[in-house]
């Protein structure tokens, strides 16, 4: 499959996710920014498919994590993100949002597992209340330990510094 049809406005992501519930699929749906893909992202997001189902991405875009990271960020713009996610052969669909949060599109796509990682708590996992409320779940995944997108960008600006 070419990693563009994995790739869908929430939509129609919407309708690929009621025909796999429709087909007895359950649905999980993790999110993030996704910035410069690395070793952590790929063993969260693999262990995440591994609990079972169609694996669904929500992708910040470029105004949305600016507005959370700063005008600096991203590094990776959305598309190129977008597609490197669903570059990965256990990622089902990739989709995107707007706004800071993915609760609108969690509202909309009623996933049945909703994913983030254990550096979160339930209470405080944007659009658990919704999962719950409709009957899915809510789970946290360990992350590899000393990756993220925040600590290569400042190994690089230290590595420029000197």
């Amino acid at each position: 499959m070419q990693t563009e049809n994995k790739i869908s406005p929430p939509q129609e992501a919407l309708k690929k996710i009621n025909a796999w519930k429709n087909e007895g699929a359950s649905i999980i749906f993790t999110n993030g920014c996704f910035d410069i893909l690395h070793v952590g992202h790929v063993d969260y997001l693999q262990k995440a498919k591994n609990i079972g189902g169609k694996l669904v991405i929500a992708v910040n875009t470029d105004k949305s994590v600016r507005r959370i990271k700063g005008e600096n960020r991203p590094i990776v713009d959305e598309n190129a993100r977008m597609r490197i996610l669903a570059s990965l052969e256990f990622v089902d669909c990739v989709t995107w949002f707007e706004e800071d949060t993915p609760f609108e599109l969690i509202s909309r796509l009623l996933p049945d597992i909703l994913i983030k990682g254990n550096d979160y708590t339930i209470d405080n996992i944007v659009g658990a209340d919704i999962v719950l409320g409709n009957g899915g779940r809510v789970d946290t995944i360990s992350l590899v330990e000393g990756y993220s997108t925040s600590n290569i960008v400042d190994k690089i600006i230290k590595l420029k510094q000197g």
